[in-house]
């Protein structure tokens, strides 16, 4: 299968949206953020009303200017006419210029707060979340979609209101001069509705599949940016410019089905009152040359119907805009809508267990939340107790769960069963920002963000200050950022690839020390260092461990001698408690493990050492 290919096969259509679905309930759930600065809207909306109705003001004028100057052939009266129509025109102008005045500055502040609120709430939604989402949807809605929400509530919903009053007052004045040519030209009005009905049912389908394919290649984009070292390293360029281009060709095929939806809507929209009103001119001629319609009232007529023109063909265009902003606003509240991660466990509280000092893990169970509910669970009645002060290494085979285990204790994961207690307390009845301040964490896979050295290590500690940050730094082993151009002031760049490996992972090591922590939660912290540093590392380490709790995961012997005692996870389940010594002369799977080969029995056959002999090592 190409590279093309398995992109599209990787990121499916969206389905499609149910046709009953409502834009202006969709469009209604802005109202909390318009709200605050409806009074400058309205004003904007009453003065382009005002300078839009002004505009029939002009075909007045005109007949004025025929059957009376015109007709008496008063020169003076026809200069007076035209005063008054250029004044009208200034007027109309400034007025204009005054809408977009009063509601670019508000509209501006309304897209800042969504976007605002959108990434406070992604920062509070669970890590499963995440897992599910990827990154260049959630991108695509931050900013396409709030850029075209902003456009709609700046234009197209004002020019709705605008429009629509234009023409209702235009009518009038058409009904007032012959009522028998405004119902010419009220004719096409049922057409043009059903029209209009079926357009937005269709467009609105094509717009939710366009967005939706930009997010898509968004996060093409974005993956192959960041992954740029592995694309170049492997020669990836062309298969990444073909998957790039499929999906690229996907969006064009969408986007121009919505150009020939537009195109014919706005076709018929404009050619249907062309007709009416060509029918009104020859009706209106007929009745001038037989004497029952005055020729002004004929000029104003026909130039109140051309000023009706515009109002009328950009009612596809506007309602197309309409369409894209309310499948915009459903993407936004698809994620706002999301459930953030409670504060405490939802349902019954339960007492800390009194002899619970320490960390305990009392028949914890754990399922993700999208997995089948007949499968087996991920961890499975974990009953493990680590003493207070004391560090145990959790050992297991790759895929036994031991990187899920420790996202239970800080809670990135919630527990489906049994619970974790803190010193006798359940950290499902603690407040998050509570737990998280007993509890650090560094993971395997050490990420920095697009800030200065100091910033990324402090982050480990919202209250630490230089004298932390320098203790942090040295218990890492991370001494090396003295040397850097500014030292802890230095810009590490986008994910910290401007650093090697080892020096990203004693960065986030020092940011899980800099707070001298309760508890700590170490993923494999020394598994990017080369074996001199890592020395150094565990050295250091090992001062710190003495004053906290500490579960770390290891795979190597020298990280399990960091430890007390050892945890082996087996098929989701503690199959063995004891000193490094203990497990590896009575059990054999962990003389694998230690041995370097994670395997099964067959392997061990096949030459592993057995626990006898990796014991002698």
């Amino acid at each position: 299968m190409s590279v093309a290919n398995h992109r599209l096969r990787l990121m499916p259509e969206k389905p499609a949206e149910p046709t009953d679905r409502s834009a202006v309930r969709s469009l209604m759930r802005l109202w909390p953020y318009v709200r605050p600065v409806r009074a400058r809207w309205f004003a904007a909306a009453f003065v382009a009303v005002l300078a839009s109705c002004l505009s029939l003001v002009i075909p007045l004028v005109l007949k004025w200017m025929v059957d009376g100057p015109v007709a008496d052939r008063d020169p003076g009266g026809v200069w007076l006419g035209a005063f008054y129509l250029l004044l009208l025109g200034i007027v109309e102008a400034g007025l204009f210029g005054l809408r977009r005045w009063l509601v670019a500055r508000p509209l501006a502040g309304v897209e800042a707060s969504l976007r605002a609120d959108l990434y406070r709430h992604l920062q509070r939604l669970p890590v499963a979340f995440h897992d599910r989402w990827p990154s260049g949807q959630l991108l695509s809605r931050g900013t396409t979609d709030l850029m075209l929400l902003r456009m709609f509530l700046a234009f197209p919903l004002t020019f709705l209101l605008v429009n629509t009053t234009t023409i209702l007052v235009g009518f009038v004045i058409l009904f007032a001069q012959e009522w028998s040519l405004g119902l010419v030209l009220l004719a096409p009005a049922v057409p043009l509705m059903i029209l209009c009905s079926v357009f937005e049912t269709k467009y609105s389908l094509v717009a939710r599949k366009a967005q939706d394919q930009v997010g898509d290649l968004t996060t093409v984009v974005e993956e192959s940016v960041l992954g740029i070292r592995i694309v170049k390293g492997f020669g990836r360029n062309r298969s990444q410019a073909r998957a790039f281009r499929a999906l690229a060709q996907r969006l064009r095929g969408t986007e121009l089905v919505k150009a020939r939806l537009l195109a014919g809507i706005w076709a018929l929209i404009t050619a249907i009152p062309e007709l009416a009103i060509g029918a009104a001119l020859v009706l209106g001629t007929v009745q001038v040359a037989d004497g029952g319609l005055s020729a002004g009232t004929l000029v104003a007529f026909l130039s109140t119907a051309l000023a009706l023109r515009w109002p009328v063909e950009s009612i596809g265009f506007l309602l197309a805009m309409s369409q894209e902003s309310a499948t915009a606003a459903d993407r936004f509240f698809e994620v706002m809508d999301v459930a953030e991660e409670p504060s405490t466990a939802v349902g019954d509280r339960r007492e800390p267990g009194g002899d619970g000092a320490g960390l305990v893990f009392d028949g914890v169970e754990f399922r993700y939340p999208d997995a089948d509910a007949a499968s087996a669970p991920v961890l499975s009645r974990i009953d493990l107790r680590i003493r207070p002060g004391e560090t145990m290494a959790l050992v297991g085979a790759t895929g036994s769960g031991k990187t899920t285990l420790t996202a239970l204790v800080p809670r990135l994961h919630e527990v489906t069963g049994g619970r974790i207690l803190l010193d006798g307390e359940d950290v499902a009845d603690m407040e998050r920002s509570r737990l998280r301040e007993l509890v650090s964490v560094a993971f395997e896979e050490p990420t920095l963000f697009s800030a200065t050295v100091g910033e990324n290590v402090l982050m480990g500690a919202e209250e630490a200050g230089e004298e932390e940050l320098r203790r942090a730094l040295s218990v890492a082993q991370a001494d090396f950022v003295h040397d850097l151009p500014q030292g802890v002031d230095t810009q590490v760049g986008e994910q910290g690839l401007s650093l090697s490996g080892g020096q990203r992972q004693r960065l986030a090591l020092a940011r899980a020390v800099v707070g001298g922590p309760r508890f700590l939660v170490l993923d494999d912290p020394l598994s990017a260092l080369d074996v001199h540093t890592e020395a150094l590392v565990e050295a250091a380490l090992r001062r710190v461990l003495e004053g906290t709790t500490a579960l770390v995961v290891a795979h190597r012997p020298s990280t399990v001698m960091l430890a007390d005692r050892v945890a082996l996870l087996s098929g989701g389940r503690i199959t063995a408690v004891g000193t490094h010594q203990e497990l590896l002369h009575h059990n054999t799977e962990y003389a694998w493990l230690m041995s370097g080969a994670e395997g099964t029995g067959a392997e061990a056959r096949a030459g592993v050492p057995t626990a006898e002999e990796v014991s002698t090592r």
